[in-house]
């Protein structure tokens, strides 16, 4: 990723949209740093980042219009891969959180949508899948200038579509 600017919206892995309110030079043991301030937008809480932590922590900047497009046909298409190791699942599940990218967080909710289907989640799932669908939810809203609910109610749609049969499998 090339340097930020001051304004620059950008994503957070598992905290969401930030925007960029300052950089400046830091010294620390004698060595002079870049660092970014960070505005987290669902929570205004500031982060002050180093920029060489920026790649490695997973700081990017916001998808496409053309890749939240192949999210929503990936989120409709019905296939689903779920464990049903709890532990193991939600081992993955964190992993994938953490990498911060659409499409992991849409592995996620589109997981634990189906497995919601079939039984109740646990409450960290639950969690979990509440986090994955804001954060998704926010990124997409920004990159498509649409209102937070309206992406939402598109999203839980379009999951619904997808897994339309897989309601008659739940089990009593």
């Amino acid at each position: 990723m090339k340097t930020l600017k001051i304004g620059e919206k950008v994503i957070y892995p598992n905290q969401g949209l930030g925007v960029v309110e300052a950089i400046h030079e830091e010294a620390y043991n004698g060595e002079r740093f870049t660092v970014y301030n960070l505005r987290i937008i669902a929570n205004n809480t500031l982060v002050t980042l180093p920029s060489a932590s920026a790649i490695e922590i997973g700081i990017r900047r916001p998808m496409t219009e053309d890749s939240i497009r192949k999210i929503f046909q990936f989120m409709g298409d019905g296939d689903v891969d779920v464990s049903t190791d709890w532990k193991g699942r939600y081992k993955e599940h964190l992993n994938l959180m953490k990498s911060g990218t659409l499409l992991d967080m849409a592995t996620v909710l589109k997981s634990l949508y189906y497995l919601s289907l079939q039984k109740p989640l646990s409450f960290r799932e639950k969690k979990m899948m509440e986090k994955a669908k804001e954060l998704i939810v926010s990124e997409v809203s920004e990159a498509v200038a649409s209102p937070c609910a309206k992406i939402e109610e598109k999203l839980l749609g379009t999951l619904s579509r997808s897994f339309k049969t897989a309601k008659s499998h739940v089990a009593a």
